[in-house]
């Protein structure tokens, strides 16, 4: 892949350098509150001695990321302090200090620096992360909300996953999983994006859902509404899982007692460091692990897939959901992602 020649910062003899980029979405993607048929992406090299390593910021609307924010932070960024730019707790702490939020565009120089770091090594990354390969959960693929000859179009679609994900919290909720049980028994994941409210109309939903199959329900009401999150916790028979209210790692602490677990995306984790010790907290804390992914190429799919063993599930679709990868779609077998052994994250470009 060619990028503009821009460059960032010398880190160590070391070129950032960047290109916006606007993933383009095979359908309208539409979620409970707003929907969008493109995501603009921020597309990162780190180069050092001959090797490369690739990153990836998604900025989904409701985060407030930008192709602009995403220019105006990285022009304030100058590693070349650091002693070893793989000291991940020390970039973290310094990306932090240079402006608050902006995690999706920290977690491109995340990502770009742990595939160089594990080119340099020559180990994969999900080795340097210490994930078994054998115990990779399978990923859902995700169904946005639609009509009913949509829906159906989009189920055949992705008939070669185990999982089915389906994105509610609107009025016509239960005509979208009948049209989908209409034509497959597949296990299904849900997401209501916050868009559920009342609490013994979400029981009710929630012990309907669990007729229907489902294995797990993320984010049902407002991510704020803390003890109607937990309310409907206490009493669901699905595992509820916070995505919202769960962003970065102090977040995972505030998750116990008001979910059964949380979603991790890297993107929302600031990168794959973060993301670790995030899996590694809840787990502490006794709470599931949903490993997730915004609209993404392959570049920061494989980042999370890197971590996805280490979790009990994984929605990992952003290459089969796009219609313009720049990259090479992920080896993906009976509906898991197989890890390779090729140094970092294992990217390939299409040219």
């Amino acid at each position: 892949m060619i990028f503009d020649a821009n460059i960032l910062a010398l880190i160590f003899n070391m070129q950032l350098t960047y290109q916006p980029f606007e993933l383009q979405l095979k359908h309208p993607f539409t979620i409970a509150k707003f929907s969008r048929t493109s995501t603009p992406l921020m597309l990162l090299q780190i180069n050092h001695e001959g090797f490369t390593g690739y990153g990836e910021a998604s900025m989904v609307p409701y985060m407030g990321e930008s192709h602009q924010t995403a220019a105006d932070f990285l022009k304030k960024v100058d590693i070349s302090q650091f002693h070893y730019p793989f000291n991940f707790d020390e970039v973290i702490f310094y990306l932090d200090s240079l402006a608050p939020g902006n995690p999706a565009i920290k977690a491109a120089i995340d990502i770009a620096l742990h595939d160089l770091d594990g080119k340099l090594k020559q180990q994969p990354c999900w080795k340097l992360l210490g994930s078994n390969p054998a115990v990779m959960p399978v990923t859902s693929i995700t169904i946005g909300i639609d009509t009913p000859e949509v829906i159906l179009k989009k189920v055949k679609e992705a008939e070669t996953c185990k999982v089915i994900k389906v994105k509610l919290g609107r009025d016509s909720d239960k005509e979208l999983i009948k049209t989908i049980r209409s034509v497959t028994d597949k296990p299904l994941y849900v997401d209501a994006n916050q868009g559920w409210t009342g609490l013994q109309q979400s029981l009710d939903m929630c012990y309907w859902l669990h007729e229907q199959g489902v294995q797990l329900i993320e984010q049902p009401m407002l991510k704020t509404d803390i003890d109607s999150n937990a309310w409907l916790t206490e009493r669901s028979p699905i595992p509820i899982i916070g995505d919202e209210a769960v962003q970065r790692l102090p977040d995972v602490e505030k998750a116990k007692g008001v979910y059964h677990g949380i979603n991790v995306k890297l993107m929302k984790s600031a990168g794959m460091y973060e993301a670790h010790q995030m899996i590694v907290k809840a787990k502490e804390l006794g709470l599931k692990v949903l490993i997730g992914c915004m609209s993404e190429t392959s570049c920061a799919t494989l980042a999370a897939a890197a971590l996805a063993p280490q979790c009990d599930w994984a929605d990992l679709d952003g290459p089969f959901l796009t219609s313009n990868n720049p990259f090479k779609d992920p080896q993906f077998e009976d509906g898991e992602y197989v890890l390779g052994n090729e140094p970092g994250l294992g990217l390939q470009s299409r040219s």
